[in-house]
């Protein structure tokens, strides 16, 4: 090989060399630090837990079941009653004499068994508003069904379904004895061209520190007085260690007929409203909207507070703010007289 040609093929060999060393600097390398943070596993605290907007708690199911608000019976002979337990928010009211019923709210859980499935009342309604909730009852006072009738929520009635959507227990008596399932809610609900989903208000929780540090006065067991017989009154005892309320009627507790599993709830708010009495068979009228005396429960303590209706919801107010819940299930027992109603026990 000749000088010439020698020379241009060194030159050549020398400019490939040259390139590919260039692009060996140009690769970007990832250095330790990068590759730490990359491989570093996401903490519970970073990952957004998604949680059922009436209790609080993680969420297991789906978020968006429209809220089902059931008439549900409690008459002594009634009890113990099916799917109380697994209600997100309960409300006892008076209906006539020292009899109550309740207002069972389901969302995060619905029951296959509801019932005894009672009459309605027009502050039930009112009451059930707050969820845009599908209501349930059998039978309904005459200011109940204007109410329905009307339009003012989407609802089955049992009068117009006995032994269809709801049947018939056969171990007990009419009216005690009226019950419905979740499935068969849907299939009326569908029938009826009623939404079955929702995007549904969430109420505002405590943390797990903010529960913690809960301050009150301590009310480990009490008592709710509806009348001077133990038929009608609502004992709660707090169980440090579970950190929940049990609950007791005529000194029998609160559990699901089926299961056999306890009333368990994280919050007792007890509030005053004017009752009126509009007829000679003893129905009322509940003033909802006009705020008034509470007492708020929780982590075995009490607090007074006063409550609002804020949007349809009977809520806790201290100082103008809404205080929140501790993550659970909740019981809101309506007075007309807090101070006649209440009694603290000494355990």
């Amino acid at each position: 090989m000749d000088k010439k040609k020698f020379s241009y093929a060194l030159i050549t060999m020398l400019m490939v060399i040259s390139a590919c060393s260039n692009k060996e600097e140009a690769r970007p390398v990832k250095n330790e630090e990068t590759v730490q943070q990359e491989e570093k596993p996401v903490t519970a605290e970073e990952e957004e837990v998604s949680v059922y907007p009436l209790t609080g708690l993680e969420a297991e199911g789906e978020l968006n079941q429209r809220p089902v608000a059931v008439m549900i019976n409690n008459h002594p002979t009634a009890r113990p009653q099916s799917g109380l337990h697994k209600a997100d928010i309960v409300y006892e009211v008076l209906a006539e004499g020292s009899i109550t019923r309740f207002l069972a709210v389901f969302q995060s859980e619905i029951p296959d068994t509801i019932g005894p499935v009672r009459s309605a009342r027009d502050y039930y309604i009112d009451l059930s508003e707050g969820f845009d909730a599908l209501f349930i009852s059998h039978g309904w006072s005459p200011d109940a069904q204007e109410k329905l009738e009307s339009g003012e929520a989407d609802y089955l009635n049992g009068l117009f379904y006995d032994g269809t959507l709801f049947w018939r227990a056969d171990h007990r008596k009419a009216p005690h004895n009226s019950y419905i399932s979740y499935e068969n809610i849907l299939k009326g609900a569908k029938s009826n061209k009623y939404e079955t989903t929702a995007d549904v208000e969430p109420l505002a929780f405590l943390s797990e520190e903010e529960v913690v540090n809960l301050k009150g006065e301590p009310a480990s067991k009490f008592v709710i007085k509806y009348d001077k017989s133990e038929t009608w009154n609502v004992t709660y005892e707090y169980n440090q260690t579970k950190q929940s309320y049990s609950r007791f009627s005529d000194n029998e507790q609160t559990v699901d007929l089926e299961s056999e599993e306890p009333i368990q709830l994280t919050n007792v708010f007890v509030v005053e409203m004017e009752h009126t009495f509009i007829d000679s068979y003893g129905r009322r009228s509940i003033d909802l909207t006009s705020g008034g005396k509470a007492i708020l429960f929780q982590n075995g303590q009490m607090k007074e507070v006063k409550w609002e209706n804020r949007n349809g919801r009977i809520l806790p107010v201290k100082d103008g703010e809404v205080l929140k819940l501790v993550p659970g299930k909740t019981w809101v027992n309506i007075v007309p007289n807090i101070e006649d109603a209440f009694v603290i026990q000494t355990q």
